[in-house]
């Protein structure tokens, strides 16, 4: 039997009895770019997006924003549903950088001008098995939200529609051309940009890219639930924790050469696997967290590709929260230990389930998360294990989500107001760097500096009228801070 390819955006026509065409690869979309200057701070704030409604969302922090030459960055956007555009920084100029679709991270090269993605592997009657299935699933989570009730794959009720077992194709996308043929409106067929790099195996579910290792030579992924198990042996699994249950294992992880497309299940993990991260400047490290949705018992984890030097990077005490890691420098993770919740109503037990500007209130997590105990900006080096802290806001519930650049001269991060904070590691001083970026209750600034860290870039509602609909923002870190380490924008 022929074997058919059915993209992420095939698969989501086919469940709705209206099918809109997406457009093609390379399509260019007006500027919407608009330099403003923070009302408070007067840092520049460059915004690449700026209309309301369009989806727009930054690749996770954790990843890598900006093109290998430094000109363009890509982002999630409903513009074209489904797909990814990148913006020129300078000119504002957008491109789609995707046709069809895809799932799992968009992957930014460092070295080359490539994007890497994975997409559903299928064919005819897969196709449509899927569709029905995630039709059905899409109802479930409606009703589970429309009920409060946080999603997990402990409590996440099955739909009737089995979904089936399929691989997922992974794909490099040569920027380079598709933007000299976008520019010069000679634009060819989606293939001629991309190249197919490989499928993983069906049977190990899960499959979808989540990060590339330092050297670009492999890409990371998590296994599914099923094949962890068949390969755990007499390993210990772990369940369900704090209050939402989440983070029960077994889960694994592999990877893809990209070379020659040929996979690699590294290990069995006893828990729930979340974030995973390359780290850019050491091949073959992958960087990952236990899953909770809230805190875990020992959160960050890191090894090698060949499933050797696997460990804990920080062995948190029964006190800490710890959240939110982000590798930064060779040998360093940056991550949160949150402040989040008050002493006394600790001491009192009172639950505060409901809040969903401030998460994690919920009594059932136990006595952590105070400022009883040390908390903020952490940073701990995986080699040595030593932990510093960077510096803490005093007052709120601390940072959120953060930030690094590679040089080691800065740290940044995002507090629960959406305010970003810039903290110089060689002299702790903190500097309020812009604020007043609004956004959902589900989603924060995401801060991400640029490879020379000269810059950051977030995710902002601050012009839009609604207060919620993101924007791409770039955020320039003020010159007279820069001439401290010999740094130009």
């Amino acid at each position: 039997m022929r074997n058919f390819r059915f993209t992420t955006a095939a698969i989501l026509a086919l469940t709705v009895s209206a099918q809109v065409a997406s457009a093609q690869m390379g399509t260019r979309f007006p500027s919407e770019r608009k330099v403003i200057q923070d009302p408070v701070t007067g840092t520049e704030l460059v915004f690449l997006t700026s209309q309301a409604g369009k989806g727009d969302h930054k690749i996770y922090q954790t990843h890598n924003q900006w093109t290998a030459d430094g000109q363009w960055l890509v982002f999630r956007s409903e513009r074209v549903p489904g797909e990814a555009i990148a913006a020129n920084e300078q000119t504002g100029e957008m491109v789609q950088v995707t046709e069809g679709g895809y799932t799992g991270m968009l992957n930014v090269s460092r070295k080359e001008m490539k994007l890497y993605i994975s997409r559903p592997h299928l064919d005819k009657k897969q196709a449509k098995q899927l569709a029905e299935y995630n039709r059905e699933m899409a109802e479930i989570r409606a009703r589970m939200q429309a009920e409060g009730k946080s999603f997990s794959r402990e409590n996440m009720p099955q739909p009737k529609t089995e979904k089936p077992v399929y691989g997922m194709e992974y794909v490099a996308i040569d920027l380079e051309a598709l933007f000299a043929d976008s520019a010069a409106g000679k634009l060819k067929k989606a293939a001629e940009y991309e190249t197919v790099l490989g499928v993983t195996p069906a049977e190990w579910g899960g499959g979808a890219i989540s990060a590339l290792d330092g050297d670009e030579k492999m890409a990371f992924f998590a296994v599914g639930k099923e094949y962890a198990a068949s390969q755990a042996g007499d390993m210990e699994i772990y369940g369900g924790y704090g209050t939402r249950g989440m983070g029960a294992g077994p889960s694994g992880l592999a990877y893809m050469d990209l070379a020659t497309g040929q996979c690699r299940y590294i290990r069995t993990l006893p828990f729930q696997v979340g974030h995973i991260q390359g780290n850019p400047w050491q091949g073959g490290e992958v960087i990952f967290c236990w899953e909770t949705g809230g805190k875990a018992p020992v959160r960050m984890w890191a090894m090698n590709a060949d499933g050797s030097d696997y460990r804990p990077l920080y062995k948190e005490t029964e006190y800490d929260w710890i959240t939110h890691e982000a590798v930064i420098t060779r040998d360093e993770v940056a991550f949160a230990m949150l402040g989040h919740r008050a002493i006394s109503e600790m001491q009192q037990a009172v639950d505060k389930t409901g809040d969903p500007e401030n998460p994690g209130q919920e009594t059932g997590w136990g006595y952590c998360g105070t400022r009883e105990y040390a908390t903020g900006l952490g940073i701990v080096n995986m080699r040595t294990r030593e932990l510093t802290l960077a510096g803490q806001i005093p007052f709120g519930s601390g940072f959120w989500h953060v930030a690094g650049s590679a040089d080691g001269n800065w740290v940044a991060g995002d507090d629960f107001a959406r305010n970003l904070y810039l903290i110089d590691r060689n002299t702790h001083e903190m500097i309020l760097l812009t604020t007043g970026h609004k956004t959902t209750a589900q989603d924060h600034p995401h801060p991400t500096f640029s490879p020379d860290g000269t810059k950051i870039e977030i995710q902002s509602a601050m012009l839009s009228e609604d207060g919620r609909s993101l924007n791409i923002c770039i955020v320039k870190i003020p010159q007279h801070l820069l001439d401290r380490y010999n740094k130009k924008q």
